[in-house]
């Protein structure tokens, strides 16, 4: 691996996503109701369809979730006191109208567990996660993913929670302490788009422990730099997305 060549191909590759060459004029999650950065809606409204963001599209995802927060009938879902106060079959038949669960039966579940989490940990408020924990960023992801990994379903995954974290920096007013400790989120696209730019071997690309492989190659590569990991991820993401367009100043 020759660090100097890779990372003169990852500043080509972030001029290029800079530049608008990969495309990412509308990227899954600018499918949103445009609410108040820093308000309690606009957080639980990125927080909750994240927890059901896994082997499906992201923009399929995100689209469903506008649908389901623009339909007064539905929108009850992105507040999880209302949520505990309803039946089971009222809070599927509401995420399933517009398909944000596919899974009607699991994804419910995961949705009013992680209500439950909210409600019984932070009164339903998801932003006193972070005040509790000083916005810092290996604090955050030790409660959610080692101290409390079954009340934190799917969003304590090593992708998820990672982009989860990346995606509140991007559409809220969030801003964490330690920030340059906040990983590149290692979906299918991010974890090909590595082994492209030669920081995977293909043994390693096929690899069960291919997204703890990736979180470290490009943690080591950028420490030191002008870059930190979330730099990378959307170029990573789209690079991938569009078919590996040429690097090219």
């Amino acid at each position: 691996m020759n660090k100097v060549n890779i990372l003169t191909k990852v500043e080509i590759l972030i001029n290029m996503y800079q530049n608008g060459e990969l495309g990412g004029e509308v990227m899954p999650e600018d499918a949103n109701p445009h609410l108040e950065k820093g308000g309690l809606e606009n957080y639980l409204y990125f927080t909750l369809p994240m927890a059901l963001n896994y082997q499906r599209n992201s923009y399929t995802l995100w689209g469903s979730a506008l649908k389901t927060y623009q339909d007064e009938k539905t929108r009850f879902v992105f507040s999880p006191k209302v949520c505990l106060e309803k039946t089971f079959q009222e809070v599927q038949e509401a995420l399933t109208k517009y398909k944000v669960a596919l899974q009607k039966q699991k994804q419910t579940e995961i949705w009013l567990s992680l209500c439950k989490t909210f409600v019984e940990l932070f009164d339903g408020d998801i932003r006193e996660l972070f005040k509790m924990l000083e916005n810092d960023v290996n604090r955050i992801r030790d409660f959610i993913q080692k101290e409390h990994k079954k009340e934190f379903p799917y969003l304590s995954g090593t992708k998820i929670c990672n982009y989860w974290l990346y995606v509140l920096y991007q559409y809220t007013d969030k801003k964490y302490e330690n920030i340059e400790n906040l990983t590149v989120a290692p979906d299918t696209h991010v974890c090909k788009a590595t082994y492209q730019l030669g920081l995977l071997t293909e043994e390693e690309l096929h690899s069960s422990h291919v997204q703890e492989i990736v979180i470290e190659r490009w943690q080591k590569l950028l420490n030191g730099t002008k870059y930190k990991p979330i730099d990378v991820h959307t170029p990573l993401w789209l690079w991938s997305r569009n078919g590996f367009k040429k690097l090219e100043n």
